[in-house]
């Protein structure tokens, strides 16, 4: 095996005076040749340098990768999603400088290593060649404040994560942080004070999370943000995310905006949640393709149609040419009289009600976190629950593919304007065991009481086939608790302890108020 040499511990400047350190994986022959570069906020050893570091290397590569801010002995102090701009950019001159540097250069790297990519792709010139993201966005705004309401569960375990990372035996932080953010979410604490249980501290990063919402027009966010910049790199790019991740309907957008300007990104999308192990052979895979060929000039290892998707309920692995895909159509699935879920336009009827309790909200089962296991899990125990609307279709009379985007059109009123509406399609097999299948947020403020109003829910896409004799099943609720922090019903600020307010939500499913899901139908293969 040809040997990689690791010079480790490199000092690169920043423009502020602060130092980073990096680890530089040289390949054999010492010669110049094309970078490869990982900024990473979880340290530069371990499986970062074994598997990526030395099997890039191997290939030809120099390889870098470097510790964030604050870090693993780099300097400063880190603000999670704040300097990775002028970081990278500073560290990308740096590189220019190396006498080993060949002109050229890419860039990858999962979740936050993705992050940082986008961070600096816009502005690193034509050197710049090729990007590999995987489980990742150019933002991670819309994740941490999913359809306007707090992704707590995530929030939490990542910062407590980091914080864990940055002290003695922080090794372990991985395998604690989601026991510490579980015990935080159930001690009934104000939101504010959860990251006192889950660290024993005061985490600035989720106190920031808590105190600049989801608004855009923000200015905290004005530097962490790089979705408005997407279509502007030329470098070419391959996406990995997964069906049951936290971050990909905002991967997706991301890919939109490639296409939008003219450019042909690959995409794969498997059936993996964010921390899935078995992500990391297909992502080394496809990375050292798209290296060698954008770097090296080999073309060999690529496929000819640049969208790959897995479809569950089919097991099956698919290429197509686009997101979505050719051929796809909407079709609503609407909520019916007497709990039932079709096609067909519903008949006159009242509506269904429940009562949300912030107090003892209404938990979750399964569904797309950070740092969980986020694969389909049996619902029944949920649909048991007085606070979860449950809509059953017919059996099916022939297996039904639906690959897409998927979003909900509800008619409903709630006693406070101040409700969040959660949406989620399950497959329901023959012995009755509900699998969900997707879901998705949207946190409801003022002009949403006492009328009645149509509220638009969108949920993760999916690929996914119901098979015959399974059923489509929808939920609606007012609560999705720890994924979703509680809303108390009464508009006070997110962290704040106090009041909290019952919501009494009427859904309304009529030829005039026609609530419905709709899914993305394909035709079916295989």
């Amino acid at each position: 095996m040809r040997r990689v040499r690791i010079q480790r511990d490199l000092p690169v400047p920043m423009r502020d005076g602060v130092t980073l350190l990096a680890d530089h994986y040289v390949p054999p022959g010492d010669g110049r040749a094309p970078v490869i570069l990982m900024r990473s906020p979880y340290g530069r050893r371990g499986l970062f340098g074994l598997y990526y570091g030395r099997g890039f290397a191997r290939q030809g590569f120099h390889v870098v990768i470097q510790s964030c801010r604050g870090g693993f002995g780099s300097g400063g102090l880190l603000d999670p999603l704040g300097d990775e701009h002028d970081d990278g950019l500073a560290t990308v001159a740096w590189l220019r400088e190396q006498p080993w540097y060949g002109g050229s250069f890419a860039m990858f790297g999962p979740s936050y290593l993705g992050y940082t990519q986008w961070a600096v792709a816009p502005y690193a010139g034509p050197e710049l060649k090729a990007m590999a993201v995987q489980i990742t966005a150019s933002q991670f705004r819309d994740a941490a404040y999913v359809g306007g309401a707090f992704a707590l569960e995530s929030a939490l375990s990542w910062t407590t994560l980091t914080d864990g990372m940055s002290r003695r035996f922080g090794g372990t932080a991985a395998l604690t942080a989601p026991r510490l953010t579980r015990r935080a979410v159930l001690s009934n604490r104000p939101v504010a004070e959860l990251d006192l249980v889950s660290a024993g501290r005061t985490l600035p990063f989720f106190q920031d999370l808590l105190a600049h919402h989801a608004d855009p027009a923000v200015p905290y966010w004005d530097k962490r943000d790089f979705s408005p910049k997407v279509g502007e790199v030329d470098a070419a790019v391959t996406m990995l995310g997964g069906w049951y991740d936290v971050f990909l309907p905002w991967q997706l957008k991301d890919y939109a905006a490639l296409r939008a300007a003219g450019r042909r990104p690959y995409l794969t999308i498997g059936p993996w949640y964010h921390i899935d192990s078995r992500h990391g052979r297909p992502t080394m895979a496809e990375a050292s393709a798209w290296f060698r060929a954008h770097l090296l000039g080999d073309r060999s290892g690529l496929r000819a149609d640049p969208v790959r998707l897995y479809v569950t309920g089919a097991g099956e692995w698919r290429d197509y040419p686009d997101w979505p895909v050719p051929g796809m159509r909407e079709q609503r699935w609407h909520l019916q009289p007497g709990f039932g879920l079709g096609p067909e336009g519903p008949a006159e009827s009242g509506p269904d009600r429940f009562r949300y309790h912030p107090s003892h909200p209404t938990p979750v089962i399964g569904g797309p976190v950070l740092l969980g296991d986020s694969r389909p899990r049996d619902q029944r125990r949920l649909e048991r629950r007085r606070d979860v609307l449950v809509y059953s279709s017919a059996g099916l009379d022939a297996d039904t593919e639906m690959i897409g985007p998927v979003r909900a059109e509800l008619f409903l009123r709630s006693s406070t304007p101040y409700v969040d509406v959660v949406v989620r399609v399950c497959d329901v097999h023959p012995g009755g065991r509900s699998y969900n299948v997707c879901e998705g947020v949207r946190r409801l403020g003022p002009g949403y009481g006492e009328d009645v109003r149509r509220v638009e829910v969108d949920l993760w896409p999916i690929g996914h086939r119901f098979r015959r004799g399974h059923r489509i099943r929808v939920h609606v609720a007012a609560g999705a608790y720890p994924t979703i922090a509680r809303n108390p019903g009464t508009g006070d600020p997110l962290g704040a302890g106090g009041a909290m307010v019952p919501a009494d939500v009427e859904v309304f499913h009529s030829p005039d108020r026609p609530s419905a899901v709709v899914l993305p139908l394909c035709a079916p293969q295989g």
